[in-house]
Order: C-alpha cells, then structure tokens, then sequence
C-alpha cells in the first residue's frame, strides 16, 4: 500500500472512531435548581414537589440520570429563602423552579439571566417579575396561584355557613403576602361592606400576632375569619387553626389540605398540587432550548373545596345543602 493511500486511510478509520466515541458518550447532565417555600417535613410540600418531580420523569427528565436538582426548603423563613436564593444562583443552574411570591421574589433580585419558572404566585405582574401575561419579557414565566377576587369568593362562601357575621378579619403577613397584602384585599374590603359587615385587615408576623388578632375576633360574637394565601400562613396553620377552635370562631382557607377529620371548618382555593405539577411542563421546555420570555404566565384551571361539618356542629352552624353539593370533599 502507497503511504499516501495508508496515511487517508489512517485519517479516515479516526474520523469513524471519533464519531462512534461521541455517539457513546452519555448526554451532558442539565442541572435544575429547585427553591421551595414550605418545610422539606411539611406533608404538602412533599406531596407537591414528588408531583413535580414524578411530571418532569414523564417527560423523560430523571434527577440523577440527565438531571442534577439542587433542592432547597425556605420553611416560610424570608432570610433563609434569600440566602438559598444565592447559593441557587451562583450554581448557575440551566433553569430554576421557584415555589411562591417570596422565593420568586429572591431570585429575581439575584439575576436576570437564569431562566426562572414559578408556581403558585399570586400577582407576578403587581410585585414586576414580568411585564405582563401573555408575553413576560424577561427570564421568568409561570403559573399563577389564584386572582386577586378569591378573597372575595371566600368572605361569600363563609356567610353562606355563618350567617350573621358582624366583622370579618383578613389574615396575612404583610412582609410575604402579594403586595403586602393590598393584592387581595382590595377585592375583600368592597365585598365585605356591600354586605354591611366590617372589613379588617389583620397583619400578623408571629405567632404571638395570630394569637392576638384571633383572640380579638373571638372575644365578642358574629366575627369571623379569612386567611389569605400566604406561605407564612400555611407555614403557621397549626396555631391558626387551634386558636379558631379555641376562640369559637368560623374561618375559611385556601388549602385544602388543612381540613382534616379534626380540623378547620371549611377551605376554598386552588389546587395546589396541580400548579406545581403543571411547572414540569414549562422545565421541559426550557431545557428543550425555548425562552421564558415566550411562555405566557397560565392560570389555575382547578379548585377545591372542602368542609368539616363535625367542625360546623361544635361552633354551633349548620352546612348547608349549598356548600354539600358543591364540595369536593364533606367531612362528617
């Protein structure tokens, strides 16, 4: 053989063995940073975040195999949620799932390059992660939690139980709820005085604060309760529902999830697990090559309701057929 010959050859089997060694080479890991508002011992966190996880799976994304998540539980807490935020980020993960207003909050402060897909925010346009629904404009998309008229909703579905209400509180934490609260208040107040009822706006920070709003409400009779959606409210749902029962006084939530056997009286809201696990979808395409800045902010497409008529009886109330028909849940 010619060395000219020999030498093409030579060059030619590299080529094809170069070709075939990449085509065995396992696809580069991608890496998703994951920022969640609840406590990683919270049973709806879990719930909702292995319904997350499992959709991303369907789509072919396995933590440990084609991806890397770097997981991170805020407790509800805004200092932890800020400092996670920075870890998060300076990993430079390929895309981030941020779990409430306060964590998007975070990581907006921290960049405005790593694509950012939320769940369960209430007002993203108010509170500037994106410029509007339909086009978001920058690197952050998602899904909203729940509109501002929901409050008003709730306050309405509550008299249907408790007729009678003389003045009706709305609970929140004015350094994590959406606006600091104004969000959802705005379409509590006119509601509640168009039924010639007193609007309150109760801020709470602590423990001690739930314990005095509620304790006020119930100190004299035809009060009643809201609490807004609010991950320190969810955070804080063992006292708040205790101090209720103790002080004889109907409320309402957003979660499902907290009207147990034992329970609260009543919920009204969004499911929550579905707006997690509809971010899956939103990953997928990020990672696929699409932009943020294309995927409109979708809203929620289902709601729950539940009740506790065990719950209704102690406090005096009856259920009626109104709320029974159309709860997804009725706990006897």
């Amino acid at each position: 053989m010619r060395r000219r010959e020999f030498i093409a050859l030579l060059g030619s089997a590299t080529g094809v063995w170069s070709l075939a060694a990449r085509a065995q080479q396992p696809p580069a890991v991608r890496r998703i940073g994951v920022l969640l508002s609840l406590a990683e011992s919270d049973p709806e966190g879990k719930a909702q975040f292995s319904g997350f996880t499992q959709a991303l799976a369907d789509l072919g994304w396995i933590d440990g195999r084609n991806v890397r998540m770097e997981i991170r539980w805020g407790r509800g807490n805004i200092d932890q949620i800020r400092t996670f935020a920075k870890e998060l980020v300076a990993m430079q993960p390929d895309v981030i799932l941020a779990h409430g207003t306060p964590v998007t909050a975070a990581l907006h402060r921290e960049t405005r390059t790593i694509p950012i897909v939320f769940v369960t925010v209430s007002d993203p346009v108010g509170d500037g992660f994106v410029a509007g629904l339909p086009h978001p404009g920058g690197n952050i998309t998602g899904f909203l939690t729940s509109e501002s008229a929901i409050t008003a909703k709730m306050f309405e579905l509550l008299t249907e139980i408790a007729p009678g209400l003389k003045r009706v509180a709305i609970l929140f934490n004015p350094d994590t709820a959406p606006g600091g609260g104004t969000y959802y208040f705005r379409e509590f107040e006119p509601a509640v005085r168009l039924n010639n009822v007193e609007p309150i706006a109760a801020h709470a920070r602590s423990d001690a604060e739930i314990e005095a709003v509620v304790t006020s409400l119930g100190g004299e009779p035809g009060g009643g309760l809201v609490v807004m959606p609010d991950y320190f409210m969810l955070n804080h749902i063992g006292p708040i529902t205790l101090l209720a029962a103790r002080n004889n006084l109907p409320a309402i939530y957003p979660w499902r999830s907290v009207v147990t056997t034992d329970g609260p009286l009543f919920s009204y809201g969004p499911d929550l697990r579905d707006i997690v696990r509809r971010g899956a979808p939103y990953i997928d395409r990020i990672l696929r090559g699409e932009k943020p800045a294309d995927l409109p902010v979708q809203v929620p497409v289902k709601f729950e309701m539940a009740v506790n008529v065990k719950t209704a009886k102690a406090l005096g109330l009856t259920v009626p057929p109104s709320i029974r028909l159309r709860a997804d849940e009725v706990i006897e």
